[in-house]
């Protein structure tokens, strides 16, 4: 089972990191960063870098494909190199599917027309405009149509056990799960929009680059 995760500049790394935790442990899954050219490829924060062992070229039929999200999004959702893939492969992959602001470039390479898809909550509105239904819910799927997005960031962990259930079955994602001792008990209860306080969503608008 081939695994792709195109990453590029600017991406944010539990994006790609936390579905990776996740798929990799899926047996017989071989799991590969690509980008548009072979090399590193650093964070938002620019304090790590991922390395692209193959060229997006070089892998053209995976049969999953997980789209992390990052600022970086935003420079490639008119990049046909990027785009063209994504339509390509998923001609024939058996899952397309994306974390946080991934589902801009889903959308923006047409194939989330029409169809409810999910993003970090600062970007429903940019998915709107690519033609998507955005929905605030933690993970949405389309099995008719192989397509799964995730929320911001911490939700691609929830997205790739629930399409490691889909892949391999109920009860290998619950031993991934456990495996990673996925149990999260945050220390405060303002992981949305809707529950923290007017504050802490305010600075988290006015420095999204950095929080967000």
């Amino acid at each position: 089972m081939k695994i792709a995760i195109p990453i590029f500049d600017r991406f944010t790394a539990l994006d790609a990191v936390g579905p990776y935790e996740v798929l990799s442990r899926v047996p017989g899954a071989t799991v590969s960063f690509l980008a548009a050219e072979r090399g590193p490829k650093r964070t938002e924060t620019a304090m790590l870098a991922l390395t692209a062992d193959l060229a997006l070229d070089e892998l053209t039929d995976p049969d999953i494909v997980v789209v992390p999200g990052g600022y970086g999004t935003r420079a490639l959702a008119a990049d046909e190199r990027i785009l063209g893939w994504l339509r390509q492969a998923h001609q024939t992959s058996a899952w397309t599917t994306s974390v946080c602001t991934g589902s801009l470039l889903l959308a923006a390479a047409g194939l989330l027309d029409g169809l409810e898809a999910t993003s970090h909550w600062l970007a429903l509105d940019a998915l709107a405009e690519y033609g998507a239904i955005p929905v605030s819910r933690r993970v949405v799927e389309h099995p008719d149509k192989r397509i799964i997005t995730a929320a911001g960031v911490s939700a691609g962990i929830d997205m790739a056990l629930t399409l490691a259930a889909r892949i391999a079955g109920d009860e290998l994602a619950q031993a991934i799960q456990l495996g990673i001792e996925y149990d999260p008990e945050p220390p405060f209860d303002s992981g949305l929009p809707a529950k923290a306080s007017t504050a802490i969503v305010e600075l988290v608008r006015n420095n999204a680059g950095r929080l967000a």
